[in-house]
């Protein structure tokens, strides 16, 4: 359960909604802001849900229409046998459908596997009318588990393959005690995070149900999205904290040396992998200097949402 009070607690959404992806899929996704504003969509990472992006929600949502949806299997959407990254793109691009008029532009901002699910979907014709810009956190789009730092000694085949079964572990994290909070804070934050943002993360982490980290952590092993990077064509912002172990700063100058339009990278000193948590008003900055730039505030009637819920 994620924390109840503080920066870090998720706002209560203006309305909520069920939206049906490709394969059937049911997503969870809220809606936070005026109605008539400009657009957000917010995409999280693996093990994460919809309340990691809590504090850009609470900033934006004074003048901005916020989305925000969980990842199939993660937080409110049920959890689906379904795992890939061309089911990830299927269910953006069933959530911008849903949720932005035909030819609203809106950013995008994905984190970690939010950022691969944008990638992955870069050529869908729902992302190509949609998106005006992006904004991607603490992310890559290929070997990750070689490139992570999560174990303390040199890059090679036996760091690969503990790496590989650290992370695809099936056991479960249970509850969140003081060793747990550690050692969540050495894996995914900077050394610096304060109790709060680690208290957060943890709460959201601990919530994924085991069964989706270890299913999800195999598509995360095997990802080759190098191609869908060359598709984002618009303009494309990057952060990255220089401690992040799970996706070093090499991917955010990867991705910067081969994306169309890199409108700038931002690598931010002594931070880890959970940059929105860890640096909130940045990414809230970054994700409102990009509106500003390449969202126009003139739209047309909101699309009717799939299944609304009372």
């Amino acid at each position: 359960m994620h924390v109840a009070a503080g920066p870090y607690a998720p706002p209560v959404p203006a309305r909520e909604l069920t939206v049906v992806s490709a394969d059937g899929a049911r997503i969870h996704v809220e809606v936070h802001g005026p109605e008539d504003a400009p657009a957000v969509v917010l995409a999280h990472g693996w093990c994460c849900s919809t309340a990691f992006w809590a504090a850009q929600v609470r900033a934006l949502a004074a003048d901005h229409r916020v989305i925000a949806y969980d990842q199939r299997g993660h937080g409110r959407s049920p959890a689906n046998p379904v795992c890939g990254t061309e089911p990830l793109a299927d269910d953006l691009e069933a959530v911008l459908a849903a949720t932005l008029a035909p030819g609203e532009r809106a950013v995008i901002a994905g984190h970690s596997m939010g950022g691969m699910t944008v990638m992955a979907a870069a050529s869908r014709p729902g992302v190509r009318e949609h998106a005006a810009a992006v904004l991607l956190c603490s992310t890559g789009s290929s070997r990750l588990v070689e490139s992570a730092t999560v174990l303390p000694f040199g890059q090679g085949r036996l760091r690969t393959w503990l790496t590989r079964r650290v992370l695809g572990s099936r056991a479960p994290l249970g509850p969140v005690t003081p060793l747990a909070r550690r050692i969540l804070k050495y894996g995914t934050m900077g050394p610096g995070s304060a109790p709060d943002m680690v208290e957060a993360c943890a709460r959201i982490v601990h919530a994924c149900p085991s069964r989706v980290r270890h299913a999800w952590s195999g598509v995360l092993d095997a990802l080759d999205l190098d191609h869908g990077v060359r598709e984002l064509r618009m303009p494309v912002e990057i952060v990255v904290g220089t401690a992040d172990r799970l996706t070093p700063p090499v991917h955010a100058r990867s991705l910067a040396a081969a994306l169309p339009n890199c409108v700038g990278v931002t690598e931010l000193p002594g931070l880890g992998h959970m940059t929105p948590v860890e640096a909130p008003d940045l990414v809230t900055g970054r994700i409102r200097a990009l509106v500003a730039a390449h969202v126009s505030t003139d739209r047309t009637e909101p699309a009717v949402p799939a299944e609304e819920i009372a």
